[in-house]
């Protein structure tokens, strides 16, 4: 009752914030009223198969609970058991992701913390089994899931030094939410280390099953989705795309400087750019507009055709990043040159072999990084300036460039394995015999 108290309060303060994401154009907050009353629409009934509830937050995240989803799914149907994955999101484009990835039907906005937000979902989606992607802990929703006997899982899960530092100062209400975990299956030994500092005694098995990321990216540069992107954007073989992707401001201005720099020298060089929220689209096209190069907008490519003389493409459709990797020979990862959002996915350019950059600030996949770097497949660029020289040295050097991006793939060919470990220890947690429970 008390937190809920505390959640009316905090979100009254945000209603009128939540009112200018919507009225502004820009992204609004994902299905506010549905997910503070937990008024979801039904679920296909799950019959006499066991039902696993897997949420995440971001695009990246919902690709890789897919990911974990068919895993499941094979070993399940190898075990003799039948299972049904469901997945939930919190933002919009996580959700649009999860409908295209999970179905339509299986898809649905997680709810606030609120008693009864939690309580009439669980009764709507019947889980006998919680997967949390990395580190999504809320009171209400793990203490009402635990309630009702229903296993919960933190998968992929990771806890950097700087999160670690921050629970510290409400350390006995961390405890007691990973009291309702029955596993935590992390990352890596630190990321263990530091949920073990908090458990109970007693508490949740801990499993050190690496990383799901080096799963979830494709790395098929064939990939028929790939080739279907390459026809339609017109990208020829001779062509060489620069990708700066899930970029922030002033990335994109860094993206177009280092593009027109080269350019002249390089006329077969293409720039891709696909910014990490597609609501910026207007703001990125401002910026071609006055850099007065000639682009084109993805979503005009079915209607228009590709333009031979347009030599930037803007992505502003969501869902397709993984796939437009595969058309780079030179990537930048972007959310990683203002210091304020660690980071986004580089194993997906690393994993088609690319010649892969990105900035110093990188926190949210520091084993990653650290990983990539000790393989010496990837730069780190400090600045704009740094980006100009990284994209001319890739073109004047090919063998630099390839080398990079054969040891990078490489790497997360290495790497991979985590996603069939994390499905066996969900899988060994969860009800295989005897009837299904009716929650």
């Amino acid at each position: 009752m008390l937190f809920n108290l505390v959640y009316l309060a905090v979100l009254l303060l945000l209603l009128p914030w939540v009112a200018w994401r919507r009225l502004s154009g820009g992204r609004p907050v994902a299905a506010p009223w549905t997910r503070f009353t937990g008024g979801i629409a039904p679920l296909p009934a799950p019959g006499d198969r066991r039902r696993i509830w897997l949420h995440g937050v971001s695009v990246g995240e919902i690709q890789l609970l897919a990911v974990l989803a068919a895993e499941l799914r094979r070993q399940a149907e190898a075990a003799g058991l039948s299972i049904d994955c469901v997945a939930s999101s919190s933002t919009t484009t996580g959700l649009d992701v999860a409908a295209r990835r999970f179905g339509p039907d299986r898809a649905f906005p997680c709810p606030l913390d609120f008693t009864w937000a939690v309580d009439r979902v669980l009764d709507r989606v019947r889980p006998d089994l919680l997967v949390l992607g990395e580190l999504e802990l809320w009171p209400n929703l793990l203490a009402r899931t635990q309630a009702r006997g229903i296993p919960i899982v933190v998968a992929n899960a990771r806890m950097s030094p700087r999160s670690a530092a921050g629970y510290r100062r409400i350390g006995p209400l961390v405890r007691r939410m990973l009291g309702h975990v029955a596993a935590v299956i992390a990352r890596g030994p630190e990321d263990a280390d530091r949920f073990a500092s908090f458990l109970p005694p007693g508490g949740a098995e801990i499993v050190v099953a690496g990383s799901m990321k080096f799963d979830g990216v494709k790395g098929d540069r064939d990939a028929a989705d790939v080739r279907r992107l390459r026809a339609l954007a017109g990208i020829a073989a001779a062509d060489v795309v620069f990708l700066a992707g899930s970029t922030q401001a002033p990335e994109e201005q860094f993206a177009v400087d280092a593009f027109l720099t080269a350019a002249q020298r390089h006329p077969r060089l293409r720039l891709v750019i696909v910014p990490r929220h597609v609501e910026r689209s207007r703001e990125v096209a401002a910026l071609l507009e006055r850099a007065q190069v000639p682009w084109q907008l993805r979503s005009r490519l079915e209607a228009d055709g590709a333009d031979p003389a347009a030599r930037v493409l803007l992505v502003d459709t969501t869902g397709e990043l993984g796939w437009w990797w595969g058309t780079a020979r030179i990537a930048f990862v972007g959310g990683s040159l203002d210091g304020k959002r660690g980071g986004q996915n580089m194993l997906e350019p690393a994993a088609y072999g690319a010649a892969v950059s990105f900035g110093p600030h990188t926190r949210n996949f520091r084993d990653e990084v650290a990983r990539l770097r000790a393989a010496d497949a990837a730069v780190v660029v400090p600045d704009g300036a740094g980006l100009s020289a990284f994209v001319e040295r890739c073109l004047d050097d090919e063998a630099y460039a390839t080398g990079l991006g054969r040891r990078a793939a490489d790497l997360v060919a290495s790497q991979r394995g985590a996603t069939a470990m994390t499905a066996a220890a969900i899988l060994a947690l969860l009800p295989s015999s005897g009837p299904r429970i009716a929650r």
